[in-house]
């Protein structure tokens, strides 16, 4: 129904800009006509339904067309990206991979048959159903990549209502959850897709982007809306066209999100929550200026325990490929994130669980320290984490990048003075490193050492 529901939707917005990437328009016509060219290319090379397929690439038109006709042939889909190119080998053996297409700069095509004869009970089982299915890997920041299988057609229910159409920039990449969301949310609804090409995605060309095509909904990161802030490029190019801003992935810093709702008044800030096993999962702000979440609809369940968020719903992945899934008899599946209530349903995400920090029997959450430090003078960013000790199990380490050169002694003495007038003894940082390098990676997300 919802495979069907899509291309029926395709049909409709006719010749409606589906896609922009590098200045030309690709119309929604066009993307059925390049489907049914796709269609015919699986069939020359020999590709079942069923098979395990993965495509190595970016949202590029054919690249795009490709998944589309994949999804219309019942296929298991594995989006890779060129950045995953050291542990591309494993992820193709683990997933089961038979073919693979990949696409360079221009939109062009290498296809490659695999010799894996690996199969999974999960793959198995999906087959059974005749559903398409996808695969997304993890990041891995903190261990092993793992390969998270879902049922596609599950995911796309949650697309059926139709709602606003926006010309939206595909900020979060191919291989990521939140990629694969905007790509769906825009073409269920009728929206433009601004696709920027290679792979230097700087503040300054992501601000360059929207005031060329008049973006109005640009999905991202907080390190991201961080980094546009301190960067000012807002005074330089034209970004009044923003209409919505949705942020998910990580933690949002209060003194970021304060800030950012001042200098873009004409701007409705919406946090999202998903993860690469649940799907994007509804969502309702309290405020733009709030941290306050309420997610759960019909279709999907939340619940709390010990502080640690437990979700329930259709969109939650079939299992991992490569490792035991924390999901319990009943269909919960444990997130590892910590929340705070905070009433009327609403309530606040505090940090992974894996990153709580244990000082002496207290838990301290690294975002409430690093919110602290980042409304100090020279501070560019900041990420805190433990270091075993011992007395204590841990202390706090603070990283910074400065904007301006400062003597480590000194800069370590300040941070000290200035989180003791506003954190508990505990949270204060025990050790003050500078980093030369950026505290965050390719996809404008913070990065912290496993």
């Amino acid at each position: 129904m919802e495979k069907r529901l899509l291309f029926d939707r395709l049909e409709e917005f006719g010749d409606q800009s589906a896609i922009i990437w590098k200045n030309r328009d690709y119309s929604y016509h066009r993307l059925l006509s390049g489907i049914s060219e796709w269609t015919e290319v699986l069939k020359q090379v020999e590709v079942a339904a069923g098979e395990c397929v993965a495509i190595c690439g970016d949202f590029s038109p054919n690249a795009t067309m490709l998944m589309l006709a994949l999804m219309k042939n019942g296929n298991i889909i594995v989006p890779l990206t060129p950045s995953m190119a050291s542990k591309k080998e494993k992820c193709l053996k683990t997933a089961c991979v038979k073919s693979l297409f990949e696409f360079d700069d221009s939109d062009t095509y290498r296809f490659k048959l695999l010799h894996n004869t690996d199969d999974h009970s999960l793959l198995q089982a999906l087959r059974k159903t005749g559903d398409p299915g996808l695969i997304i890997f993890s990041s891995g920041s903190t261990g092993e990549m793992k390969a998270a299988l879902h049922n596609l057609q599950k995911l796309l229910s949650k697309y059926q209502r139709k709602r606003r159409s926006f010309k939206t920039l595909a900020f979060l990449l191919f291989d990521h959850i939140g990629g694969i969301n905007t790509l769906l949310y825009s073409l269920f609804n009728g929206g433009t897709l601004v696709i920027m090409t290679g792979s230097d995605r700087t503040v300054e060309l992501i601000c360059e982007t929207i005031e060329q095509y008049r973006v109005n909904l640009l999905p991202t990161t907080p390190t991201f809306i961080k980094m546009l802030a301190i960067s000012e490029m807002h005074k330089q190019y034209d970004l009044s066209s923003l209409q919505l801003i949705t942020y998910g992935t990580e933690p949002m810093h209060p003194a970021t999100l304060e800030f950012v709702t001042r200098i873009f008044p004409q701007v409705r800030f919406k946090q999202t929550y998903g993860l690469t096993e649940t799907g994007i999962l509804p969502t309702k702000s309290m405020a733009s200026e709030s941290l306050g979440i309420k997610m759960g609809c019909e279709d999907c369940d939340i619940k709390v325990e010990r502080g640690v968020l437990h979700v329930r719903s259709d969109t939650v992945m079939m299992g991992y490929l490569n490792a035991s899934a924390p999901i319990d008899k009943d269909g919960w599946y444990n997130t590892g994130d910590i929340v705070e209530p905070m009433g009327d349903g609403y309530f606040r995400i505090l940090g992974r669980e894996s990153e709580i920090i244990n000082v002496a029997g207290e838990k301290v959450f690294p975002a409430e320290i690093e919110n602290v430090i980042l409304k100090m003078n020279n501070i560019k960013d900041v990420t805190v984490q433990g270091l075993p000790n011992p007395v204590t199990g841990n202390v706090v380490v603070a990283t910074v990048e400065l904007e301006e050169p400062e003597d480590a002694d000194q800069l370590e003495r300040r941070v000290r003075d200035f989180c003791e007038q506003r954190l508990p003894p505990f949270m204060i940082p025990a050790v003050v490193e500078i980093s030369s390098r950026r505290l965050y990676g390719e996809r404008f997300k913070k990065t912290r050492r496993s």
